[in-house]
């Protein structure tokens, strides 16, 4: 059992999302420390990039913000290859290919299992697309989560269920990160299901539009995880200072693990 899949034996885990340099990558390693400390199970890391499509205003903001910081891949490998004797944590990078192919599909995955990263998210490969990286990922021990949506075909949720490993990533709703408006897929539990029988014993985490505590309880029973993100960098982004930040993400993440537990 991999060091992510751990995290899903017993109580339900919260994977929260924080864009990496958003606004410095002094205040992500400050972010990890704190959700770490408020019991978060698993933290995804945002490579930042230029065009987003998977994503929403308030990620797409985040990662300007990071960029305009002078954050790239390289800093981001660097930090987190710093502070890992500090993390305990799984870490995971979710990104777009674009980055990772100008860095180095075999080098990337070899710097990122150095820096003690567990895994990767990259919502535009397609799982036919991807099998250089697939095979640098494990040969470095590096999880490849992949994403399903309530659209997968059979066919294809069987293709991407069984390249996945980690977890399965299941995207509540159509559309980008953050639309807590459109709220989640009206036949929900139907759609995990499916994508359970089509998973076997892979665990299924669930997010986009999750923004509360609210609507995890109403969901809670069908996953086997929560994903958060934009509504945390909200949370974040309401505070003026570092200390405030810091306090909204931990506030903010406590009353996501507290809903998750009810």
């Amino acid at each position: 059992m991999n060091k992510i899949t751990a995290q899903f034996q017993g109580e339900k885990p919260l994977i929260t999302y924080i864009s990496g340099g958003d606004p410095s990558l002094e205040m992500t390693e400050k972010l990890i420390y704190k959700l770490q400390a408020e019991g978060v199970d698993i933290i995804e890391i945002g490579i930042p990039f230029s065009d987003p499509l998977a994503d929403g205003p308030v990620i797409q903001e985040a990662s300007q913000r990071a960029l305009k910081a002078g954050t790239t891949l390289k800093k981001l490998i660097a930090k987190i290859n710093e502070i890992q004797a500090q993390v305990e944590v799984p870490l995971v990078l979710m990104g777009y290919y674009n980055s990772i192919l100008n860095y180095g599909e075999k080098d990337f995955a070899r710097d990122i299992a150095e820096a003690g990263v567990s895994g990767v998210i990259i919502p535009d490969l397609p799982v036919d697309e991807k099998a250089e990286l697939s095979k640098y990922l494990e040969n470095y021990g590096v999880s490849q989560i992949m994403l399903v949506t309530p659209n997968t075909s059979k066919q294809r949720l069987k293709e991407i269920t069984a390249k996945s490993s980690g977890f399965l990533y299941c995207v509540a709703h159509l559309g980008t990160t953050g639309d807590g408006q459109q709220g989640v897929y009206p036949k929900l539990e139907n759609y995990l299901k499916r994508v359970r029988k089509a998973a076997g014993e892979l665990p299924l985490g669930l997010g986009f539009g999750i923004d509360g505590p609210e609507k995890v309880r109403k969901i809670i029973d069908y996953p086997d995880g929560i994903i958060i993100g934009s509504a945390l960098i909200k949370a974040i982004q309401a505070g003026e200072t570092e200390a405030e930040m810091l306090e909204n993400a931990g506030k903010f993440a406590k009353e996501i693990k507290n809903a998750i537990k009810t």
